[in-house]
């Protein structure tokens, strides 16, 4: 396959990675607490890492964790999403998958 044709479809070098994440809030948060909670992961973790979250939740989130423009999550990064997540005291339990690929990975996230 032709680099151009790789790079259209992202393959080969171009493969773009990512992973997915779930993490479960304590129960006793209320719409405040929730709303304070997300602008902090956003803020603080997803964008200050140039990264995007896709998913939502409300006491028990899940969704996927891309870069927020062209190229791959670093396991660097992703790490820190997950330290990130198990040092936050509002977290109960959180889980991140192995790097992805973002276009063609069509493996179940149990």
């Amino acid at each position: 396959m032709r680099k151009r044709l790789r790079k259209k479809l992202y393959m080969g070098e171009f493969k773009e990675m990512g992973f997915h994440v779930r993490f479960r809030l304590a129960e006793n948060l209320g719409e405040e607490d929730l709303n304070m909670f997300f602008d902090q992961f956003v803020t603080e973790i997803i964008e200050a890492n140039d990264l995007y979250f896709g998913g939502g939740g409300n006491q028990e989130w899940q969704g996927f964790v891309g870069l927020n423009r062209r190229g791959s999550v670093t396991e660097e990064q992703r790490n820190q999403v997950s330290t990130w997540l198990g040092n936050h005291p509002q977290v109960v339990e959180h889980e991140v998958s192995d790097l992805r690929d973002v276009w063609y990975d069509s493996r179940d996230w149990p």
